[in-house]
């Protein structure tokens, strides 16, 4: 590669996806270089035995900024999900709805026992205030945890343990909402205002679209960075490759590793295990909350109740995500929620097959209020080396370009 007018982007993810896009466009030539066999980073979804298995349960909100300016949302045959969810409750489901989308369920579900009359009002005023304005204020109001903005809108402690606990818990992947009252708001406007669905064959269709806007022989895979410095990126078979510009598109911990200008980030993790059966448990794309805080789940839905595709013909695909009780040898976890869901959906649990459990440390940078102050950070960090990526904004799909 020449000096001249090249660019080198390590990192195959969102965020290098997004940036070579960028440079597609402005004719600016480059090299896209993923240390993996695949694009995508964070966002994958692997076959198995006919299933679609996401690495992780993850949606796209279709509200976000920057994935509505890039992707295309017809190609991706997205299939939402019911607007609220069904939460377990004192021995028995009862749901959660948007009042603006489904008024007459949340009429019904008035006096259900998520939370008071006053409860439900109050959400409406966070809704409100999370809708005011542009979206680039959100990032300047004065913040503190999740739990504390909520307790501090006079939400009652039920309503915040039995809902917003395990809804945000999953968004987040921290049940404790330790995460900045800033991304908090900034996702509810998202939730509020456009759906949270799948692409029909899995999350892995979205970095694919991205790629495939890309020229194929500007990007390698299975090439791994050793070190950068302004201009220059050597990898780890020793070659040397020089350009005029080198974007850092990596993850967090990628990104500290190559460069000292850049703190490691601190991670969420999660666990997300999949199950076979040959009866949904729940018959609509609905997302199941476990509200009493007690046994491994904190969430479950069935995916092929959503998208049809991932599952075979007559089959259906169930998704587990687990915050906690994570530390059990495998054969154990799946014990365990098996044992847990048998309270919901009764002794046919038992006939489920388990086909894969995802363990992920690193799943999304923790981002307590400190680590979003500022919201944005600065693209450049050495004269010719930029970075870009989630740990860098609001951790998200929105966040990574």
């Amino acid at each position: 590669m020449t000096r001249k007018d090249s660019v080198i982007i390590v990192g195959g993810g969102i965020a290098g996806l997004s940036c070579a896009i960028a440079l597609t466009h402005a004719g600016l030539p480059f090299r896209l270089l993923e240390s993996r066999g695949t694009i995508g980073g964070r966002i994958q979804t692997d076959r198995v035995g006919g299933f679609l298995c996401d690495r992780g349960f993850q949606i796209l909100l279709t509200a976000y900024p920057e994935a509505a300016r890039l992707l295309d949302y017809k190609a991706l045959d997205l299939r939402p999900f019911y607007p609220g969810a069904l939460v377990w409750v004192d021995g028995a489901f009862h749901r959660v709805a948007d009042p603006f989308r489904r008024p007459l369920d949340a009429l019904r579900s008035m006096r259900s026992p998520i939370g008071s009359l006053a409860d439900k009002a109050r959400i409406l005023k966070l809704r409100r205030a999370a809708l005011a304005g542009e979206i680039e204020e959100l990032y300047l109001r004065p913040q503190t945890t999740t739990f504390s903005h909520l307790q501090s809108t006079g939400l009652s402690q039920a309503m915040i343990d039995r809902f917003f606990r395990p809804f945000l818990g999953g968004v987040f992947l921290e049940p404790d909402l330790a995460t900045s009252s800033r991304k908090f708001e900034f996702v509810f406007r998202m939730f509020a205002v456009g759906d949270n669905a799948v692409p029909a064959r899995g999350m892995g269709a979205i970095p694919e679209q991205l790629a495939s806007r890309l020229p194929r022989e500007q990007v390698r895979l299975l090439t791994r960075v050793e070190t950068i410095q302004p201009g220059e990126v050597v990898l780890a078979t020793g070659e040397t490759l020089r350009a005029a510009a080198i974007v850092l598109a990596a993850d967090g911990a990628e990104a500290a590793r190559l460069t000292r200008c850049i703190p490691a980030p601190a991670w969420n993790s999660v666990t997300c295990l999949y199950f076979a059966s040959d009866e949904p448990p729940v018959r609509e794309p609905v997302l199941v909350l476990n509200g009493t805080g007690k046994g491994p789940v904190n969430n479950l839905c069935v995916l092929s109740q959503v998208s049809p595709d991932y599952a075979p013909p007559g089959r259906s695909l169930i998704s587990v995500t687990v915050l906690r009780g994570a530390g059990l040898a495998d054969a154990q976890l799946v014990a365990a929620v098996l044992d847990h869901v048998r309270e919901w959906f009764g002794s046919s649990v038992f006939k489920w097959r388990h086909l894969k459990t995802y363990r992920i440390p690193q799943a999304i940078p923790a981002q307590p209020p400190e680590a979003l102050q500022p919201v944005e950070r600065p693209c450049q960090i050495e004269p010719g080396v930029f970075v870009c990526s989630d740990h860098r904004h609001m951790a998200s799909i929105n966040g990574a370009p």
